[in-house]
């Protein structure tokens, strides 16, 4: 277990508050902008969210005018939005729920919540009270996205508000910055009601705890207009206090409810003196122990007019683990506290989908209208990718699978080459116009890609209807030919069930190599051939003729035997087999060209 302990004394240091990001959105309101009691301007989700149903919580149960609406999702695995930011800031995200009862079922549902690919936590909503959850980490992306997820059948998961602020770098920086922090408790002891912005530039909230149980509230008589503390703790959160009634007393801290199971802790607690003290009569001085032994190699001083922040990180803590402020022996005065910060240590942040897959599905997002409404990591948190694409298991997940069959698309197919890890594309039943994309076969390990019932044109790529393993359906699109002069010539035969030609059997399966075509070459040495054949045939009767001509006139016609005589069915028949032979060859060694798997036959008289 490692512990990380600061003291900041006395230097002083402005507040500074140089946040880039600070967004409020209201969820399911209607209205465009608005601004509440602590001068924070709310916007709707409309801007963020097309998908889910904007819901109103019952009058009876209202407790504020953010809290009174919310956006319930009955459809997807996840609902993700996403916010704008800069990519290596620090956020804090925080996410607020209030069912009220809006259904009319008095059902609260149970379901998760993912920030930026990652798992956050389980919600488990309440009828009467609203429950929020922060996360304060350093952004991987150029968004933050907060996601909500269905786990339990009928159990529809919403959200009532996100918030996101920006803080300094360097504020709650004692950590790995690879994991996040899960607000358990923020306190501000002694204040009699919640801290937030104004008086918080950062606008987190310090929850009100007074004094009880032998403790009483003090006041401070000093105002801090700047602090030393690291973590910036605004001014009113350092002005009140809680101390014991007697200076041996020692301070009980009740820092969460946590499992019987150790889990890993980030600890803030700051001391500020709220009295200018007499330095020869008055002593305030304390020991922090965790489980009865010091956290801190010396006792605490609280400073008057600035405050000393004692942080701690990676402490496991368990429910038996118990935190207490103990007196030395030297101090005349009680110990006391001015507020703590409680946070789980998340699990360590997620890369996200690999850069290659995001790039591709935002080419195809900002290709189709109806895909823009997916937001979030496209994979992660598992099993929780978005609906039509599947992803690999690695850590670094990829996407193999695009399930984009009916999803209405129009327009042409933009190149998302860099999906190379794509085994599977299915864009069937769609209306996708133009020509079959090129790059398609250069996925090298694509196995399907169905692009039927679309109204793609011109020929099918080569590279695709020759690409080894590759099963292609292509039937349904009317405006597609194999290649070359096929789809120029509107004269030429067509056959219904060739590939490519809108007949019923458009599937390429190049498991195995085809055999190039040779009809070309049968033809091609048919035709000469039979000429030679009718040539020769017609110089025999020919001869034969005048033989014949010759002896009947020299015998004066007398005894004339029966003259053999040509059929001219039949050479006409020899005639136009040729001819229909030269002409079907004409037209085969044109279409051979360019297409190399037609299947035609010859044909005779």
């Amino acid at each position: 277990m490692a512990i990380h302990i600061i003291f900041l004394l006395f230097s002083l240091c402005i507040l500074s508050t140089s946040a880039n990001v600070f967004v409020s959105i209201d969820c399911g309101s209607s209205k465009t902008t608005y601004t509440d009691e602590n001068l924070i301007v709310w916007t709707g989700d409309e801007a963020y969210m097309q998908n889910g149903e904007s819901k109103v919580v019952q009058t009876s149960n209202s407790v504020s005018p953010v809290m009174d609406t919310l956006r319930v999702f009955t459809t997807r695995k996840k609902n993700c939005y996403s916010i704008e930011a800069s990519k290596g800031e620090r956020v804090i995200v925080r996410a607020s729920f209030f069912y009220g009862n809006y259904d009319g079922l008095s059902s609260p549902p149970s379901f998760d919540l993912h920030f930026d690919g990652n798992y956050w936590v389980t919600v488990d909503t309440s009828g009467a009270e609203y429950a929020y959850y922060e996360a304060t980490y350093v952004t991987r992306l150029d968004y933050v996205s907060v996601c909500v997820a269905q786990t339990k059948p009928g159990q529809f998961p919403f959200i009532s508000a996100i918030e996101v602020r920006s803080v300094e770098l360097t504020m709650y920086s004692n950590g790995d910055q690879n994991y996040p922090l899960h607000l358990i408790k923020r306190v501000a002891y002694g204040a009699n009601e919640t801290i937030r912005y104004i008086d918080d530039p950062y606008d987190r909230l310090w929850t009100p705890a007074v004094g009880k149980n032998g403790l009483i509230n003090v006041p401070s008589d000093t105002f801090l207009a700047t602090t030393t503390a690291l973590d910036q703790p605004p001014t009113p959160v350092l002005q009140n206090a809680v101390t014991a009634v007697t200076p041996t007393t020692t301070i009980q801290l009740l820092v969460g409810s946590f499992p019987p199971v150790g889990v890993p802790v980030y600890l803030n607690m700051y001391f500020s003196e709220v009295a200018e003290l007499d330095a020869t009569t008055q002593k305030r001085s304390f020991q922090v122990l965790m489980d009865n032994k010091p956290l801190l190699d010396q006792p605490v001083v609280p400073p008057y007019g600035d405050c000393t922040e004692l942080y701690a990180n990676n402490l496991t803590v368990s429910s038996n683990t118990s935190f207490t402020l103990v007196p030395t022996d030297d101090s005349t005065l009680p110990p006391l506290i001015n507020a703590m910060e409680v946070f789980l240590i998340g699990d360590l942040l997620t890369d996200g989908t690999n850069a290659k897959d995001v790039e591709g599905l935002s080419s195809l997002q900002n290709a189709f209208a109806t895909l823009q409404d997916w937001g979030g990591d496209p994979c992660l948190p598992a099993p929780y990718s978005w609906d039509w694409i599947n992803c690999s298991s690695d850590p670094v997940p990829r996407v193999t699978t695009l399930y984009l069959s009916s999803f209405d698309l129009t327009g042409v197919v933009p190149d998302f080459s860099t999906m190379d890890a794509l085994e599977t594309i299915d864009f069937h039943n769609n209306s996708l116009e133009g020509p079959i994309p090129e790059f398609l076969a250069t996925l090298p390990n694509l196995k399907q890609l169905n692009l039927a019932s679309n109204q793609f044109s011109g020929p099918i790529p080569d590279s695709l209807s020759k690409k080894n393993g590759l099963n292609l359906v292509v039937t349904g699109n009317p405006g597609l030919c194999k290649s070359g002069n096929s789809c120029k010539s509107s004269s030429t035969p067509t056959n219904n069930n060739n590939p490519g030609f809108g007949g019923s059997n458009n599937n390429y399966n190049n498991n195995n190599k085809k055999k190039k075509n040779k009809s070309g070459l049968i033809i091609g040495t048919t035709v000469p051939i039979f000429i030679l054949i009718w040539a020769v045939l017609g110089a025999i009767l020919i001869l034969k003729h005048k033989r014949r001509k010759t002896a009947a006139i020299s015998s004066g016609g007398a005894n004339m035997p029966q003259t053999s005589t040509i059929n001219p069915q039949i050479i006409g028949g020899v005639g136009d087999s040729i001819m229909n032979e030269i002409k079907l060859n004409m037209y085969d060694k044109n279409d051979d060209q360019t297409n190399q798997h037609a299947n035609i036959g010859t044909t005779s008289s």
